[in-house]
């Protein structure tokens, strides 16, 4: 009996052992099974606060080209998509009301030339009448000296003084002759500087020429047409262009000439372009309770085209604000809400917390609320996670 008992005491012995080690062999393989996350530590930023708006690009100048009356075009120098110069003759209208100028042209020069050989005539004519009056002068200033001597009559000496006198009367119509031809012949010239004036006036609405340098974007007409109410060719300057934004008036102490401003376009969704404000309208829109601003892009490339839809982000002050990896946010299930797991080293636990998100910033977002600075975040592992789950942190 006594053996048996001391039996019995060893066996309950070794069942005890045998059953503690099962416990710690079931414990190690639970601790083995713990979710494993990767963390990272949170920190704050300086973080743009901003606002982004839509907008269309538009061309910084936009020339529409016509002549200043209908007219017949003749000919179209440049096709849409053509590069032009400032200066550039672009298209060539009709020139039959300018061939009709220049023939009145010639016409008057020839009449001139002919008036002023008759002024030459003129001219030579008086010379000669003159020669004749001081030859008769000479001739009465003898016949005086005679008649004082009695050798000659009265009557005629009176008689050369007659003919003196009839040839100084002929003289002097003769030279009013030359003043009204000289008048007339002045009369004529500015007639014909009239004309050359109207002849170049023609000639220049006959051309259509680019006043600026830029690219040909619509042609409305084609050879033979005449003009009506659309431009023959419009031209757009598209280095820089610009875009203009409506934003509330809250802002208006904030925007400033030259600020930056962030602009992305459909057309280009891998490359951001920067832009800065170059005007703020002063007034506010009593209807929205906006106010304009026009914001300039440099285009030297000539990527940016009018027309193109454009996003632009304003940045109108900066606050220190938290940022966390974008692995680390998970989203509600059936909602828009976000969330991220706050791991808590000292019990090896995570909490499911909400969060505000503000910008997203390449691979990072920015937390208005809900992650305090320097705590820990999952990265990795949430899909296996629970509210208060314990968890194993690996790198």
């Amino acid at each position: 009996m006594k053996s048996f008992k001391y039996l019995s005491i060893a066996a309950l012995c070794l069942c005890a052992v045998a059953t503690s080690c099962k416990k710690d062999k079931d414990a190690n393989a639970m601790g083995n099974n713990l979710p494993q996350v990767k963390i990272a530590t949170v920190a704050t930023e300086r973080v743009g606060q901003s606002e982004t708006y839509t907008a269309t690009v538009e061309s910084d100048v936009k020339n529409n080209i016509s002549p200043n009356a209908p007219m017949r075009i003749r000919k179209i120098l440049v096709e849409v998509g053509d590069k032009v110069s400032k200066g550039q003759v672009v298209a060539l209208l009709d020139a039959s009301n300018q061939n009709q100028m220049e023939m009145q042209i010639q016409s008057q020069q020839s009449a001139i030339k002919g008036q002023e050989a008759n002024y030459q005539a003129l001219v030579a004519n008086i010379r000669s009448y003159e020669a004749q009056v001081q030859q008769t002068q000479r001739e009465v200033d003898r016949m005086d000296a005679l008649y004082k001597a009695g050798g000659i009559s009265k009557s005629e000496n009176e008689a050369m003084h007659l003919q003196l006198n009839t040839q100084q009367r002929a003289l002097e119509a003769q030279r009013e002759q030359l003043k009204a031809q000289s008048a007339a012949i002045a009369a004529q010239q500015s007639q014909l500087k009239g004309l050359h004036t109207q002849s170049a006036t023609l000639s220049e609405n006959n051309k259509l020429v680019s006043p600026i340098s830029g690219y040909v974007t619509a042609r409305n007409y084609d050879v033979g047409d005449m003009t009506g109410n659309l431009p023959v060719i419009t031209i757009e300057q598209t280095n820089p262009v610009k875009i203009y934004l409506n934003i509330s008036e809250i802002y208006y102490k904030k925007v400033k000439k030259g600020m930056p401003v962030s602009i992305r376009l459909d057309a280009y969704e891998d490359r951001g372009f920067g832009g800065q404000v170059s005007i703020v309208y002063p007034t506010i829109d009593q209807a929205t309770h906006t106010f304009q601003v026009e914001v300039t892009i440099n285009n030297s490339d000539q990527m940016v085209r009018p027309g193109m839809f454009a996003r632009a982000t304003i940045d109108f002050e900066y606050k220190n604000h938290v940022v966390v990896p974008d692995d680390a946010l998970v989203k509600q299930m059936g909602a828009g809400d976000r969330y991220v797991y706050v791991y808590n080293p000292s019990t090896n636990t995570v909490k499911y917390q909400k969060v505000d998100l503000g910008r997203h910033m390449g691979d990072k977002y920015e937390i208005l609320n809900g992650v305090k600075p320097n705590e820990k975040v999952v990265i990795a592992g949430q899909s296996r996670l629970a509210d208060g789950k314990k968890v194993e942190v690996v790198k």
